[in-house]
């Protein structure tokens, strides 16, 4: 028998092993998050690449979207490791919205019903994640598929890490289902717009991107499928106004700093143009009118009549220097 000094040494020893690993846990436990809406027919090839991960995730949620296609019963007999949160139809940034609510994890990995991950996906970002502990947000390259065959983005479409706000001005450069995020960024930004119909995850992302830089794996590690009917950006004309409803929401926040301000009030303006001559086209003169004076007013410096003070004109903001470089060792991780 060990003398009782050893033991306890041994006991104490254990102990603090256990609470080591109960630690590791729960600082690299990941919610998986799939919100869908009558997709039963593509919903399984997105959970089987959950359930294929080399990392296995901590808990898999579903947010069923009031779907009637038979999306319950599929979950419960095939995926009964799943759970499957349901709720009346409210809009996908309700269902993620409610899946992170309820999910445990530290960090939240999205994936949106019609696409899948590669089997790394959850491995290579947590490893990237713990060699830059700042980090709170961490994204990756992404291999496109429209229609089942793969296509070439564009440079346009061109992904990167650090601090890339002014990258996400003209288009959302971020896929929610190539993103890994802290569990409380998003409680802190308050989560999804759930009064935007479309453009949720642009909107997201310059907030995110405003105050924090973004890890970037460079290596695809999602498979992301287009080209179907019920896509959002199939379903709304005129996405730019979503974008546009987003610019405003972030210009009338304050966080900005001075050259990320100049740099959305640009893009802002390049948006109202091009919205406004659509809006012209298809005869909607209501939002004609609202979209010059929009127009009107960031063409004028000073205060609107609400008392909001009013951006700079698009005179000025070419005059300001450009933003500063991003700071280094941020830009890329390799998986």
């Amino acid at each position: 028998m060990l003398p009782t000094n050893v033991q306890s040494q041994q006991s104490q020893q254990s102990q603090q092993s256990r609470q080591s690993q109960q630690s590791q846990r729960i600082e690299g436990s990941v919610s998986v998050v799939i919100p869908t809406f009558d997709r039963a027919r593509l919903l399984p090839r997105a959970l089987d690449s959950v359930l294929a991960q080399t990392r296995p995730a901590n808990e898999v949620l579903v947010v069923d979207d009031g779907s009637t296609d038979g999306t319950a019963e599929l979950l419960a007999g095939r995926y009964p490791g799943v759970r499957c949160i349901r709720q009346p139809r409210r809009g996908v940034s309700a269902a993620r919205n409610r899946g992170v609510r309820a999910a445990e994890g530290r960090w939240i990995a999205f994936l949106d019903s019609d696409d899948a991950w590669l089997p790394h996906k959850l491995a290579r970002q947590l490893a990237a994640l713990a060699r830059e502990p700042g980090c709170r947000i961490c994204h990756s390259e992404e291999i496109w598929m429209r229609r089942g065959r793969r296509v070439n983005p564009r440079r346009i479409h061109a992904k990167g890490g650090g601090w890339i706000f002014a990258d996400c001005l003209p288009r959302c450069v971020i896929s929610p289902s190539a993103v890994m995020v802290e569990r409380t960024l998003l409680d802190e930004l308050g989560g999804f717009d759930e009064s935007l119909p479309a453009g949720e995850d642009y909107d997201l992302w310059l907030r995110v991107c405003a105050a924090n830089p973004v890890l970037f794996v460079d290596e695809a590690l999602t498979v992301k499928h287009g080209g179907h009917d019920d896509q959002l950006s199939r379903l709304h004309w005129g996405m730019d106004r979503f974008r546009i409803r987003a610019l405003e929401k972030i210009l009338a926040s304050g966080v900005l700093r001075p050259a990320d301000r100049a740099a959305a009030l640009a893009v802002l303006a390049a948006k109202l143009e091009v919205y406004l001559a659509g809006a012209r086209k298809r005869g909607r003169l209501e939002e004609v009118e609202d979209y010059r004076r929009r127009l009107r007013l960031l063409a004028e410096d000073g205060v609107d009549p609400e008392g909001t003070p009013r951006p700079l004109t698009k005179g000025r903001v070419a005059l300001l220097a450009p933003p500063p470089p991003p700071p280094r060792g941020w830009e890329f991780v390799l998986g």
